[in-house]
Formats: structure tokens, C-alpha cells, sequence
């Protein structure tokens, strides 16, 4: 089951590369700025709740969906990148075991223990 879940994860970043690619910015934009979700992490410096909310909120996919569709509606690029990158974020991380986090530990996801 894992090994399907992971190969899930891998078609929504690979989509996240295609929708990418219609998008008028060059190619180094994307690896630049698809570790930026992980900025969320720094809510942990206050404590592993604030450190889950924060880091889910901007991990979530749904939130990735929201916003390219805003840029949709909108018709502005800068929200379509920011929405693409969101969502390939997540898939990337879930890919590697990296899931949401529930508030008691960092390394406490909805896939199960990180490093186990």
C-alpha cells in the first residue's frame, strides 16, 4: 500500500511539473522556490501545536488547489506559481514519508513516524 500511495504522490508532482511548465517564469523557479513551504517550520520554535498548524496550513494540498484556482479566476500568474508550488511541495514531501503533523511531535504524521 505505501509503494501505491507513494506512486500517487509522484503523478501529482510530476502534474505540479507540467502545470509548471505552462507558466511564463523560466525553469529555475521552480527548484528555487519548492522548498519555500518549509519557512512553516519555524513555527515549531514556539511550540510542536503552533509548530503543526503553521507547518500543515502551508503543507496542506487543498490549500495548493485554492489558490492556483484563485489564479485561475484572477488571471494572475504569481497566485498559478504560488498555488503549483504548494501542491508540489506536499507531494514531494509525501513522497519521501514526510506527511502532516499532529501536535505532539514533529516527527508524529498522518503516514506514521518519520525515520521508522
Amino acid at each position: 500500500m505505501h509503494k501505491l500511495l507513494r506512486l500517487e504522490e509522484v503523478g501529482q508532482f510530476i502534474l505540479a511539473i507540467l502545470l509548471f511548465s505552462s507558466l511564463p517564469y523560466s525553469w529555475w523557479v521552480f527548484p528555487l522556490f519548492i522548498l519555500l513551504p518549509d519557512i512553516s517550520m519555524a513555527g515549531y520554535i514556539h511550540n510542536t501545536q503552533t509548530g503543526s498548524r503553521i507547518y500543515n496550513f502551508f503543507h496542506h494540498k487543498g490549500l495548493g488547489v485554492l489558490i492556483y484556482g484563485i489564479g485561475i479566476w484572477m488571471g494572475q500568474p504569481v497566485l498559478l506559481l504560488a498555488g503549483i508550488i504548494i501542491f508540489g511541495h506536499a507531494a514531494m514531501d509525501r513522497i519521501f514519508g514526510y506527511g502532516l503533523k499532529f501536535p505532539d511531535d514533529f516527527k508524529n504524521t498522518h503516514l506514521g513516524r518519520i525515520g521508522n
